[in-house]
């Protein structure tokens, strides 16, 4: 007589939970993704071979249209050094970064490096990688 088990392990799986989860997965990443807004301008920098590490406390940008920009608030140049001296009031040894579009004459360049050696600021020019 021959005895046979009742029940068989199946050695197989479903996938179908595993692609569902991918698949909502992919669905996040996208959507996630395309609400992420850099608060960044867009500059062509200068190239440089020298990069520094030090961490500047804010940053001032000027584009190729001449507007600048504390951070990513747009600010007249006659407003630039007061809302400076407002950012950097009460930091010891305050760093700034000037980002200029390729384009700014250096007029305006230096106008921005008047205004922080007038100030004893800390100016770092930022440049591009090679």
């Amino acid at each position: 007589m021959a005895i046979k088990r009742g029940s068989k392990v199946e050695k197989s799986y479903s996938a179908a939970s595993m692609t569902d989860l991918m698949f909502l997965l992919l669905i996040f990443m996208l959507i996630s993704t395309t609400l992420i807004n850099p608060n960044a301008l867009k500059l062509l920098l200068p190239k440089s071979a020298n990069q520094l590490k030090e961490k500047p406390y804010t940053t001032v940008s000027i584009t190729s249209d001449l507007n600048y920009y504390v951070e990513t608030t747009p600010v007249p140049f006659d407003r630039l050094e007061s809302a400076l001296q407002a950012k950097l009031g009460g930091v010891e040894d305050p760093t700034v970064s000037l980002h200029c579009d390729k384009t700014v004459p250096v007029d305006e360049v230096v106008k921005v490096m008047n205004i922080a050696k007038n100030n004893k600021y800390k100016l770092i020019l930022a440049t591009s990688p090679n």
